[in-house]
């Protein structure tokens, strides 16, 4: 048997660490943050957790990504969506009045970035196919779950209202992510393949 000892410090950690399984979704039910329980199929568990998957894919993205400030916005921006997430998941408007700030300063930010890396890419004249390079392409299919997470944002809008600027980033972040993979395929030297119908 090997025993292992585990310093004073790392005892207090220890006591202070989240409990990852609590037993109280095992009926297939979860609570929002204010306290009403929903089923797992609810539209704001849904659209917070499209938005889950959508920042775990920004993180992959960002581990492939050499450029510091690249790096540094796509971290950004995983903090945003964590941020929104929360929000998403507060029951009313009043549940959320302690969560993390949602601007509509934080769209413009994407649009500046977005600016940036347009002024050094060629102009686009048609529709472009996914690829060219493995990290752009990480970026367009992140794009396209930023366009789920808005069809699932959309969805819950209609029914209780989300407030706006939540959609307004998530329909700029899916054009960021656009720009992105474009300005990564030029700046390592991919090939960008423009989509011509076949007739």
């Amino acid at each position: 048997m090997v025993v292992t000892s585990v310093k004073p410090q790392e005892k207090s950690l220890k006591r202070k660490n989240m409990k990852i399984y609590t037993k109280t979704g095992d009926q297939g039910e979860t609570s929002l943050i204010g306290g009403k329980r929903v089923a797992k199929d609810h539209p704001r568990i849904e659209a917070y957790g499209d938005m889950d998957e959508l920042k775990c894919w920004i993180g992959l993205i960002r581990d492939h990504e050499e450029d510091i400030r690249i790096k540094k916005i796509l971290l950004d921006i995983q903090d945003r969506l964590f941020s929104i997430e929360s929000h998403l998941a507060a029951e009313n408007p009043s549940a959320a009045t302690h969560l993390p700030p949602v601007s509509a300063d934080h769209a413009k930010i994407l649009e500046q970035e977005i600016d940036l890396m347009n002024e050094a890419l060629p102009s686009l004249s048609s529709f472009i196919l996914p690829g060219g390079h493995a990290t752009a392409s990480l970026c367009h299919v992140a794009r396209t779950i930023c366009r789920r997470v808005e069809r699932r944002v959309i969805a819950l809008h209609r029914s209780e209202p989300v407030n706006p600027v939540i959609l307004e980033y998530i329909n700029r972040l899916s054009d960021y992510l656009f720009v992105l993979a474009r300005f990564i395929t030029y700046t390592y030297g991919g090939t960008e393949t423009p989509w011509l119908p076949k007739r």
